[in-house]
């Protein structure tokens, strides 16, 4: 029985356990770059976005405020006053007309980024599931060829120890047919 144990324990020394590879984990990892790098490009777009809109607001507040001082003055001030509002303020129309156009085009492409970045991210996670229900399989079929093994390797155990077991069985039906012989010779001499 311990012999027995002992090949089924030299046995499970000698299965080799395989290492999972799966063959599209090269794209998954170039996916997961690209999805990093989707992830960069709509940060930089977002603050390029958030910066715009700051200055926007800057320009909008400041021309807002300017504009309650001339109010509040009178007379000659505000007439001077206004005279210079008025001609800092085409440029400043200008610059809030270019800074909306710039707004809605990053906006626009934010979309878009938003959209691929989308896309890319579905893709990976896909190939991630499919990673995973491959790996499943594979360690369903390790622990199926594993437990093959052992039980081959437990079943030559076992009838090595039944052959040795009926070698031992027919030495001691020898044995006791020698004695009965025997015992039959001294009963006929007797």
């Amino acid at each position: 029985m311990n012999e027995g144990r002992a090949n089924c324990l030299l046995v499970r020394k000698e299965i080799t356990v395989k290492r999972f590879v799966w063959r599209l984990q090269r794209v998954l990892d170039i996916r997961r770059i690209e999805e990093k790098t989707k992830e960069a490009e709509l940060i930089r777009l977002t603050e390029a976005l958030a910066e715009r809109q700051g200055e926007l607001i800057v320009l909008r507040r400041s021309l807002a405020e300017l504009a309650a001082e001339i109010r509040m003055k009178t007379g000659r001030e505000r007439l001077s006053e206004q005279e210079h509002f008025l001609r800092w303020s085409a440029g400043v129309d200008e610059r809030v007309k270019r800074l909306d156009k710039e707004i809605q085009e990053l906006t626009a492409t934010q979309k878009e980024k938003i959209t691929e970045m989308v896309k890319v991210r579905r893709f990976r996670e896909g190939l991630e599931k499919l990673r995973e229900k491959a790996q499943q399989q594979f360690m369903k079929e390790q622990g199926r060829l594993e437990q093959k093994e052992l039980d081959e390797a437990g079943m030559g155990g076992f009838v090595r120890n039944r052959s040795g077991e009926g070698s031992r069985k027919n030495e001691a039906e020898q044995e006791l047919g020698v004695q009965y012989q025997e015992t039959e010779k001294w009963a006929r001499n007797s």
